[in-house]
């Protein structure tokens, strides 16, 4: 059995407590957490989901957020730097938290070797999440690979405050679509793009969107996963007056901010600022958002 150590960066709750009082509440509470796995599966080639049993600190993320996975390589080495989750899933009547990534590097690669009642170290909930107005009738969510799993919990949120949910799910092919009988078990309509059919083009999604928009079924926007597809959300936002809020995707180091690793640069009245993804994101808003 594998046992992820205790790491001294992450030492307890209160060792995580509010920097200078700074966005107490969006932030915080977070601590370091011991969790057990309870699977570890292939979803397709590309994709695993990883099922944790979670402490009750644990289960309190909103929708956005992430955490920070210790990873330990093949020849038990602790990687320098934690590797940032977002969360797929909060179930809290279970008590489990749910990740799905991408098999891409040393620190996700280690992950994917870890086995049922292996434990795993993990430091969170971070940073801002979602929001949902009041006002929001209809949301349209449109996600692209491992996107879809950071637009997972705000589209169940969405669906238990009765708001309306259409999800554009864009893979590569068909075979790497995800999390259709998610979003089919929230009541969402479902339009599925790939690029292997030629159906995930810019022009396509720009007139399944425009449709809903004549219809009166978007109220706001929410994405992850694309920069083409932040860009076309931001250029109808603007368009007709719809919000949105994109959740951004960066290499990051420590996840609190002091580092200032993830930094990007956004546009706020017409004059570029730098912000750090872990620290006031990752959740933006989208026309705030400034793509690669």
């Amino acid at each position: 059995m594998n046992t992820y150590p205790s790491s001294k960066l992450f030492a307890t709750p209160q060792s995580l407590g509010t920097h200078n009082g700074d966005n107490e509440d969006k932030h915080f509470p977070a601590a370091e957490c011991i969790c057990n796995v309870v699977s570890n599966e292939q979803v397709n080639d590309d994709y695993k989901l990883m099922i944790l049993d979670a402490p009750p600190i644990a289960l309190k993320a909103n929708a956005g957020q992430f955490f920070q996975l210790l990873c330990i390589s093949a020849d038990d080495h602790e990687l320098a730097t934690r590797r940032p989750m977002s969360i797929y899933e909060v179930d809290v009547a279970a008590r489990q938290i749910k990740f799905l990534y991408k098999c891409v590097g040393r620190g996700t690669q280690s992950m994917a070797l870890l086995k049922n009642d292996d434990s795993v170290n993990i430091a969170g909930p971070f940073g801002v999440g979602f929001s949902l107005e009041t006002e929001w009738k209809n949301v349209a969510v449109i996600g692209r690979g491992v996107g879809l799993a950071t637009l997972a919990p705000i589209s169940q949120l969405a669906s238990e405050k009765g708001v309306g949910v259409t999800a554009f799910i864009s893979a590569r092919s068909p075979d790497l679509l995800m999390s259709q009988e998610l979003f089919e078990k929230i009541g969402a309509e479902i339009i599925t793009v790939t690029d292997a059919d030629d159906t995930s083009s810019v022009e396509n999604l720009e007139n399944f969107l425009e449709n809903l928009i004549g219809m009166g079924k978007i109220d706001a926007f929410f994405t992850c996963g694309s920069t083409r597809l932040l860009n076309l959300v931001k250029k109808l936002g603007l368009k007709h007056g719809i919000p949105g809020q994109v959740a951004l995707e960066q290499i990051m180091a420590c996840g609190l901010g002091p580092c200032y690793i993830c930094v990007r640069t956004f546009e706020v009245n017409g004059k570029q600022v730098l912000r750090r993804i872990c620290k006031d994101g990752p959740v933006f808003d989208i026309q705030e958002a400034v793509g690669w």
